[in-house]
């Protein structure tokens, strides 16, 4: 059988969904097995912004940063994900002559955690508690209900939020989802795209691009990662605990993306 490749589309802006889609229905075309994730934090601020409930972010003691996700935040998020961006994905793909299937961490429980009970962060110098926040992270994956729309000849498109164990919406990082799907599926690789050329030495030069990172430097790739990449390389160590051979953190930018990340162009994580 075909090895499954797990492949996920940034959110942020510069990344381009055409060419994305081009290049994944000319390799499912050509007997690829393909599970497309993505984000949309991009889009999440800019309808946040229109509806008049402005993003929030928070930041942990440890210095982490992640969305105030309140319930009115939860709502705005899965317009953009799973209303917008997904159905966007699903028609290019379609139009590309893929019968693409799209989905929510929702339907089917496809993604399934827990949602913290309390979030800690610092605000103006003090640590405070938040109770309300719509967060949480992916525990286990619908597996059955992937490689059943796989075998059937679909394209599953998976999007945020997840669903709790106790029934309601949360809001998980899509590159760790997306880590956890490909361990789950079994799958050979795992490509994290996004809108720089990798994981960089120094941010944002990309002449500072690093082509290799083993296992065992994984520590040490994610104290140089920049915000939103140290999820990435995050990621990348939780796929590979999980048994997944190569992760790739390529850029989405440029022409047939999945295709050179396939070609190891970007940063190698094994």
């Amino acid at each position: 059988m075909t090895e499954t490749v797990v492949v996920k589309l940034g959110g942020a802006a510069g990344n381009n969904p055409e060419r994305f889609c081009a290049d994944a229905a000319r390799l499912i075309q050509s007997g690829r097995r393909l599970v497309i994730v993505h984000g949309g934090s991009d889009l999440t601020n800019q309808l946040s912004e229109q509806l008049g409930h402005p993003a929030r972010f928070i930041t942990s003691p440890s210095g982490h940063t992640s969305r105030r996700t309140d319930r009115r935040t939860l709502e705005i998020m899965q317009m953009a994900c799973r209303g917008l961006l997904n159905q966007r994905v699903v028609e290019l793909l379609q139009r590309n002559g893929v019968n693409a299937v799209g989905l929510s961490g929702l339907d089917g429980r496809v993604w399934e955690g827990e949602r913290k009970t309390a979030v800690r962060a610092v605000e103006e110098g003090r640590t405070i508690v938040i109770r309300d926040d719509h967060t949480g992270a992916v525990a286990t994956v619908n597996s059955g209900l992937l490689t059943t729309l796989l075998n059937a000849g679909y394209a599953p498109v998976l999007s945020p939020p997840a669903i709790s164990t106790a029934h309601e919406p949360i809001n998980i990082d899509a590159d760790r989802a997306a880590a956890a799907t490909a361990a789950a599926l079994g799958a050979a690789e795992l490509l994290l795209l996004t809108n720089v050329a990798g994981l960089l030495r120094r941010f944002p030069d990309e002449s500072t691009l690093m082509s290799r990172v083993s296992r065992f430097e994984l520590d040490a790739a994610a104290g140089l990662a920049e915000g939103r990449m140290k999820k990435k390389v995050l990621g990348a160590g939780e796929a590979l605990a999980g048994g997944v051979r190569r992760v790739v953190i390529g850029d989405a930018r440029r022409e047939n993306p999945i295709s050179a990340a396939l070609a190891g162009e970007g940063t190698v994580f094994e």
